[in-house]
């Protein structure tokens, strides 16, 4: 190494080089391509870049191997509070060989793991930039316009060129006047400059969505640190044009401008929703410069104010595949006038990029492990693979879980039966109810639902009490409830019914049985495509996901049929993927090659007009199937012989297993529909 020139370690990224004595570190950082942070441009009024002196073997932490503090450190009153072994990186020079030790909060491509919106872990990358200018003053002899100064200012002061500027910086840059010379303009993608403001600015904002048929999420963040500032839900006002997808492309068919009023109200929900996010963490939403919104492809196209009506009928052609990215102002959301829109790829006419961003979140092509990912609605959105293929497929499984179609039957909220459990020998319930903390044969029970009463049954809630009834042989596996020996069970014409509830009356009815049959028979039969497609019998785990998804118990999910067998232990509800892919997307440039590369790749299998689906349909009527054996789950929880109500025992059976081998149900899906 020549004697004019100074060694350089940066850790953690582990980069090292020579520099002349005197480099300034942060100029040194970006020589060697080091991960530094500094939004003034090397001014000492932001405090991004601190940094301290590291070790090393051979090179100790002496403080004296960066220049004394200089006037810009003695007098700092920047926006970040610098430490007190801490050294400015753009004020530091190199005298010596040295380490440099850089801060996670002084990097840019920072590794963010959150827990507030589910789990999150991503390298932050936003795609928007701060920086700040000086600009030159106006003279009378050049006569150059403010936007010019600017430009010259970004090409002098930060290499930036061939930039384009939104009208409504322009706007803003002359709103300011002439006696403003120091500005923070923020880009976009390296060439859009779509904001400015007057002095340091060092935070933008920006909000992710999951837009679902029955509910919407969001979630604000900011930009460079990834943090989550507050997050809210709320159900889609869309149902009240009709309970599932396909029931609102109906509307439209048979309401000519229909589409614009499912277009507004979707519209309007994400900008009122924009407004609350921001007011839960103090600031205004002309704050924010970013949103990212995943949904289906009917509800991705309502919300750009495309035609949902190819997507009613095969087949199934959707206006675009590829990701989509529009000013938030041809969306009247009602954010800062440069701020942009940034959806997804959708995978195809009924896998959105709802299902794109499950994907990204989940991982499974970035494993070995043969993967399901089925996330559980009015419509499941379903996805199997590995890094080597992925397949996914949709299947319309109808509002049942959500509470619609059965009696007593409502939303999750709080007065909802969400838990059950039955009794193997008397057959009496225990319930718990959304908002309170007690099960009902707890102490207590009474009090703790005077607030909220008792409602209705949920999703969860009709989950659990129709699986506990088929565990205790009240229901057969054919469907069927039998007129077993039990007060709790009475004649409702040709059929029985369960009493759950006495005061408000809650029966789990046949109707509501086969209401459930039908959704999860849909479900099961879509995996079973994929499976066959693939060329397997079973998978190494499953993933359960959205609203509706993270709040079943893997194991009722599977004794009723409701996904393949699988070693309980690899089952689980990981929450809503769709909104923490959002996230994802949303703070990270990285994260968005991803999810656009992996969605170009996944195969799509079209359960529409694939003639096995019918047969796998029917099959899947069974409780937990009509013809497959449940082989890992008989491991962990005692499943009933297959049984129908013609060849029970009507005083005694309660479900208690036999010795005899299982044999399949020779009833099929026989009953009432």
């Amino acid at each position: 190494m020549r004697a004019d020139q100074c060694e350089v370690f940066f850790m953690p990224s582990g980069r090292r080089g020579t520099v002349a004595p005197g480099t300034s570190v942060l100029d040194a950082a970006r020589t060697l391509g080091v991960d530094l942070d500094s939004v003034c441009g090397g001014r000492g009024i932001c405090g991004r870049c601190q940094i301290e002196v590291g070790a090393r073997p051979g090179l100790d932490a002496d403080p004296s191997r960066l220049s004394e503090p200089s006037s810009t450190e003695l007098s700092y009153e920047g926006r970040r509070q610098l430490h007190a072994s801490a050294r400015l990186g753009c004020a530091a020079a190199i005298l010596r060989d040295v380490v440099i030790d850089v801060p996670e909060t002084s990097q840019v491509h920072r590794q963010v793991v959150r827990k507030d919106a589910g789990r999150l872990e991503v390298e932050v990358d936003p795609i928007i930039a701060l920086r700040y200018v000086e600009v030159a003053p106006p003279s009378l002899t050049e006569g150059t316009g403010a936007l010019q100064r600017l430009q010259a200012a970004l090409s002098q002061q930060w290499g930036l060129w061939d930039l384009c500027f939104d009208h409504c910086v322009l706007v803003a840059l002359q709103r300011l006047g002439e006696q403003v010379v120091g500005v923070s303009v923020a880009i976009r993608a390296g060439q859009d400059v779509v904001a400015l403001w007057p002095g340091l600015r060092d935070h933008v904002y920006a909000v992710a969505f999951d837009v679902g048929s029955t509910t919407v999420a969001g979630h604000l963040c900011d930009m460079f640190t990834g943090q989550v500032l507050s997050s809210a839900g709320r159900m889609n006002p869309q149902i009240a044009f009709g309970e599932d997808l396909m029931s609102r492309v109906s509307y439209v068919m048979m309401n000519p401008g229909g589409e614009q009023k499912l277009t507004s109200t979707i519209r309007e929900t994400v900008t009122s929703m924009t407004v609350e996010l921001c007011g839960h963490a103090g600031i205004e939403a002309d704050d924010v410069l970013e949103l990212c919104i995943v949904g289906n492809p009917i509800m991705h196209h309502l919300l750009l104010g495309l035609d949902p009506r190819p997507l009613g009928t095969a087949p199934f052609a959707l206006a675009t595949t590829a990701s989509v990215t529009v000013k938030a102002s041809d969306l009247g959301l009602g954010v800062h006038p440069g701020a942009r829109v940034y959806l997804p790829p959708c995978i195809a006419g009924h896998v959105g990029a709802d299902a794109a961003a499950m994907v990204l979140a989940e991982g499974p092509h970035r494993g070995d492990a043969l993967t399901l990912l089925v996330d559980v609605g009015t419509n499941a959105e379903i996805v199997l693979g590995h890094r080597d293929r992925l397949l996914a497929a949709s299947s319309p499984t109808g509002p049942a879980f959500e509470g619609a179609q059965i009696s007593n039957g409502q939303r999750a909220a709080p007065g909802a039966i969400e838990r059950v459990r039955i009794d193997r020998d008397t057959l009496e319930p225990r319930i718990r109810v959304i908002g309170a903390a007690r099960w009902s044969d707890q102490p207590g029970f009474e009090r703790s639902v005077q607030r909220t009463g008792i409602t209705g049954i949920c999703g969860s809630g009709i989950i659990e009490a129709i699986a506990e009834l088929f565990l205790a042989g009240v229901i057969a596996t054919d469907g069927t409830i039998r007129a077993v020996d039990c007060p709790r069970v009475s004649a409702h014409g040709r059929t029985y019914a369960y009493r759950l509830w006495d005061e408000p009356l809650i029966e789990v009815t046949q109707a509501d049985v086969r209401a459930i049959q039908l959704a999860k028979a849909a479900l099961q039969a879509g995996c079973r495509l994929l499976m066959d497609e693939f060329g397997v019998d079973s998978v190494d785990q499953i993933r359960l996901t959205g609203a509706f998804g993270s709040h079943i118990d893997p194991v009722y999910a599977m004794v009723l049929g409701l996904i393949p067998d699988c070693d309980p232990a690899n089952v689980q509800s990981v929450g809503n993927s769709a909104g923490r892919g959002s996230l994802m997307a949303l703070l990270s440039v990285a994260a968005r090659a991803d999810v656009e590369a992996t969605s170009a790749g996944i195969e799509k299998i079209e359960t529409a007009v694939e003639p096995k689906f019918q047969e796998h349909f029917v099959a899947a009527m069974g409780f937990p199937h009509s013809t497959l054996p449940y082989p890992a789950l008989a491991r962990v929880i005692a499943l009933p012989q297959p049984s129908t109500e013609a060849g029970s025992n009507r005083r005694t059976d309660r479900g208690r297993r036999r010795t005899q081998q299982p044999r399949p149900s020779t009833a099929g899906h026989s009953g009432s529909f």
